[in-house]
């Protein structure tokens, strides 16, 4: 399958405001892309259009809804005449014991992170199967495993996995010229723990490891241009998963003992409670204040983005070394 180089794509981006979604905005702009950028914050979408400048085209709209995202796609099509990426990157978070949260906040989650994805995926596919294209997805690392205090948001992960695996062998079946990318992030330091709805009685923070949003961004775009089954961004979320599926006893000891006290901040009351759950949150920030360290790039999602120059590298140095120690 051959896909458009990024400079010749118009790139549908969902929660486009902040975070990965803003990062991911500002990296295809850089590569010429036109841009459709959606979010539920109209004023947010206006200084990010302002800032972006260039062919950017914006609509507010709510994930959760089909009519919503249809206008997305309606957007797109009036402005530029085509799609040939659509990255389903909107969600939203919920940090706590699942026992301590309400029906309504886990539905409005899996309306948000599940259900957004769905919508995107069948209007995406209107316009990505006559003419081929890239569909995107944003999975995590926790769309592998399950974790202490974000047992819900975990959930909508994993579904959103399946729906992604399912989709992608529907579309191999029809012979559809879409790829379909899964993209499992490790922790990232976006705005998301300020913006997610904590339960809990102190401010929550990602456990490590920890890497920067435009790391994410770079997999997201290079796999509209390079067509990708599942990119893991931080060799932590390699690491996770794979140590899930060999050890899952192991993994459920340090998810138990471990991780809740890796995900708040002892000394630091909760600053926004209620996130945005239910209402738009922080937009306009690509980071977050993660207080510990944030790795800017990950060598392993490089490598195996670029297996044949990673190989190549490798192999060369390796005869660097044979060579010395040769002559030793």
């Amino acid at each position: 399958m051959k896909l458009k180089p990024i400079q010749e794509q118009t790139i549908v981006i969902t929660g486009a405001t902040s975070g990965i979604g803003l990062a991911t905005a500002k990296l295809a702009a850089e590569k010429g892309a036109k841009l459709v950028l959606a979010a539920r914050s109209e004023e947010d979408l206006q200084k990010v259009a302002q800032e972006l400048g260039g062919e950017v085209a914006t609509v507010a709209a709510d994930v959760a809804n089909a009519d919503e995202v249809r206008r997305i796609a309606e957007t797109a099509l009036a402005r530029f005449g085509r799609i040939d990426t659509w990255v389903n990157n909107a969600g939203v978070g919920i940090v706590g014991m699942i026992e301590q949260g309400s029906v309504e906040d886990y539905r409005k989650l899996f309306d948000t992170n599940f259900w957004g994805v769905v919508n995107g995926s069948l209007e995406a596919l209107k316009h990505l199967k006559p003419q081929g294209g890239a569909l995107i997805n944003l999975g995590s690392e926790v769309s592998d495993l399950g974790v202490a205090l974000q047992g819900v948001y975990s959930a909508s992960k994993h579904a959103i996995k399946g729906f992604t695996d399912s989709l992608r062998a529907e579309l191999e079946h029809e012979e559809a010229p879409v790829s379909v990318t899964l993209i499992k992030p490790a922790g990232i330091n976006t705005p998301f723990m300020q913006n997610a709805r904590n339960y809990l009685d102190r401010q929550p923070k990602l456990p490590d490891p920890v890497y920067a949003p435009e790391e994410v961004a770079y997999a997201i775009v290079h796999a509209a241009a390079h067509p990708e089954r599942d990119v893991y961004v931080g060799g932590g979320s390699k690491l996770f998963s794979s140590f899930n599926k060999v050890a899952p006893t192991a993994v459920d000891w340090v998810n138990a003992h471990v991780m809740p006290s890796q995900e708040v901040r002892p000394d630091q009351a909760p600053s926004n409670p209620q996130g945005g759950l239910h209402q738009p949150g922080v937009g306009g920030r690509v980071h977050g204040d993660h207080p510990g360290y944030v790795f800017q790039k990950s060598y392993y999602t490089r490598a195996s983005l670029h297996p044949v120059a990673s190989g190549a590298l490798l192999a060369l140095v390796g005869g660097a070394v044979a060579l010395w120690l040769s002559k030793k």
